[in-house]
């Protein structure tokens, strides 16, 4: 792999500096006293300091008008408007040193937000609660962005300085210990990266690198010029950074159908090429993941190891969103996509993976979306019943344990769990937790007026009809309101729930993850009286098939007529009672 081109870099007598700023007269690094860098090629400014050691604070004077960060800055003590602190990645001690990873079809992921996994937010006391995730059958755990945000509080999809960590939750050895302690357990860690904007505060790149934007906007910011040489080296390095220095076993690029100018080659898939390269030279098991509107199925290969310009899996906004509709009866926003039969598009979503592929939709203007997508791997697809997402850009950040019937999210999760694509569980999703999970940060002044505006306009008619109770995204007691209520893990109705997802996870890697590897689609179906079946050849050529009543009635249908042993569920003689789920593996 080409050296890393951005950020310091020590040396046997000091440190090198490097910083592209092509629209900067003059650039000075700021450590004790200025030191003037020397203008090189291509807008490049660098010079080599000596006695420059770890812990060492700079910043860059930009033509004598403004101090900024390093955009490749390996930690911020002080926020993003601070120093960046010189951090040397090869003081740490890897106890896991053998760790290689598992392969991609043992995942069965946990998404969480490190600031509101434990009351005390951070990467320390997230340790504490490992031995809950090994023991619930979890193996993966995925964290959503961590890329130094401006303030104390983020769901972290505004970071600015893509290769730090954020202050708030501990120091970067406290991450790494967090990710040695899980991969202690047997448990993969992932990151969630953003590659499509930076964030509105804290960024100064369009002072002195404008190359680095578009005049495309993207909801949420100026777009990427990812045609720029040196903008698609800084995301590769940054990709191969967390993977390298942290060790991190994979990362799910946020919203990349947001990227508007990919280049010739698309960054995509220059970034897979880089991250493979990094898995043969570290014989590691590493895996990437898309979330990606478009459902773009060509980009999808979940056997593909190591990655050489595809991607594992993607995320299936098309199975919630169906679910969704089923279990809350919710049709406005995108849902109304799924409105019409959702339990014939949970089928298809079983049966060949995403529900849109290349059909139309009403919600986006009539404009077709996806693309075929039953030719891939079940595993190419990362199922869930809820996420940050689904459930912060909600007006209460309420779950669906408010929304529906336990007996039929617990079928949901009996589907959820035991079909052959790969399952992901928001944080206390295993035991039905109600803590909500509402959107904030800790903007400052006009950025953050406008941006608790614009929450109460994109909930207008939410506020009619649930008053003040609409948290304000900027308060500190609504980041306090989404804390875990872990105490409720021990109480009823929690303790049962998570015996059930106990249970079904137990099941999964006994029976099906050691056949999953070579799984194929198969067919799907589902009644007008709530009837769905479904059935999968596996790797070793054994059938799995589902049968299940997604009704609030019992109808006539008899599992016991399906071929096969169960493996879950009654096999029932007379009618299938409401919300029952059995599931069959039939031998080769």
């Amino acid at each position: 792999m080409n050296e890393p081109r951005f950020g310091p870099r020590l040396t046997a007598h000091g440190a090198s500096f490097r910083l592209w700023a092509p629209s900067a007269k003059r650039i000075d690094l700021l450590l004790e006293q200025p030191h003037p860098l020397r203008r090189g090629e291509d807008g490049w400014f660098s010079a080599e300091i000596a006695d420059v050691k770890p812990g060492a604070l700079y910043k860059f004077r930009i033509d004598g008008e403004i101090d900024v960060p390093d955009p490749a800055s390996a930690f911020q003590p002080d926020d993003v408007f601070g120093p960046s602190e010189i951090i040397d990645h090869a003081t740490y001690r890897w106890r896991a040193a053998g760790w290689r990873g598992r392969p991609w079809h043992e995942a069965a992921i946990l998404e969480a937000h490190v600031g509101t996994f434990t009351p005390e937010g951070t990467y320390h006391a997230m340790i504490g609660r490992l031995d809950h995730l090994a023991a619930t059958g979890v193996t993966a755990l995925e964290l959503m962005p961590l890329a130094d945000f401006a303030g104390a509080h983020n769901w972290g999809y505004d970071g600015v300085l893509w290769f730090a960590p954020d202050s708030a939750y501990g120091r970067p050895d406290d991450l790494k210990t967090l990710i040695d302690e899980a991969h202690l357990r047997g448990l993969m860690v992932f990151l969630d990266v953003v590659y499509n904007h930076f964030g509105p505060e804290g960024n100064y790149l369009g002072r002195y690198a404008p190359a680095f934007f578009t005049d495309a906007q993207t909801p949420w910011g100026s777009a990427i010029d990812y045609r720029v040489r040196e903008v698609r080296d800084f995301a590769i390095e940054n990709a191969v950074y967390w993977l390298r220095d942290y060790r991190f076993d994979g990362l799910r690029l946020d919203a990349v159908h947001a990227i508007t100018e990919p280049g010739e080659v698309s960054i995509l898939h220059s970034l897979s090429q880089a991250v493979g390269e990094l898995a043969t030279e570290t014989g590691r098991h590493i895996h990437l993941v898309l979330e990606n509107d478009d459902n773009t199925a060509h980009l999808l290969d979940a056997v593909e190891d190591p990655p050489r310009g595809k991607y594992r899996a993607q995320w299936n906004d098309d199975y919630h969103h169906a679910w969704h509709v089923l279990l809350s009866g919710e049709t406005q926003g995108y849902y109304r996509d799924y409105r019409r039969s959702p339990l014939q598009d949970i089928a298809r979503a079983l049966g060949s993976g995403f529900v849109y592929q290349s059909e139309t939709s009403e919600h986006r203007g009539g404009r077709k979306r996806g693309e075929p997508s039953g030719q891939l791997s079940p595993n190419a697809f990362i199922n869930f019943l809820q996420n940050h997402d689904q459930i912060g850009n909600r007006p209460l950040g309420d779950r669906l344990e408010s929304l529906a019937d336990a007996r039929a999210i617990e079928a949901a999760l009996t589907i959820t769990l035991l079909a052959p694509m790969i399952p992901m569980l928001f944080m206390g999703e295993e035991w039905g937790s109600t803590a909500p999970f509402p959107f904030f940060c800790d903007f400052q002044g006009e950025l953050a007026d406008a941006v608790r505006n614009g929450r109460g306009e994109e909930f207008a008619a939410a506020y009619a009809k649930h008053g003040d109770e609409i948290p304000d995204p900027l308060s500190p007691s609504t980041v306090r309101s989404a804390v875990l209520d872990w105490p409720s893990l021990d109480k009823e109705p929690g303790r049962r729930r998570l015996m059930l997802v106990r249970g079904l996870l137990s099941i999964r890697r006994n029976k099906i993850v050691p056949r999953l590897a070579g799984a194929a689609f198969g067919e799907a179906h589902a009644a007008d009286n709530g009837l769905l079946t479904a059935d999968w050849r596996m790797g070793d050529g054994a059938t799995l098939r589902l049968t299940a009543n997604l009704s609030n009635r019992a109808n006539s249908h008899r599992p016991s007529e399906t071929s096969g042993d169960v493996i879950w569920g009654d096999e029932t003689r007379g009618p299938m009672p409401a919300w029952s789920v059995v599931w069959h593996l039939e031998a080769p």
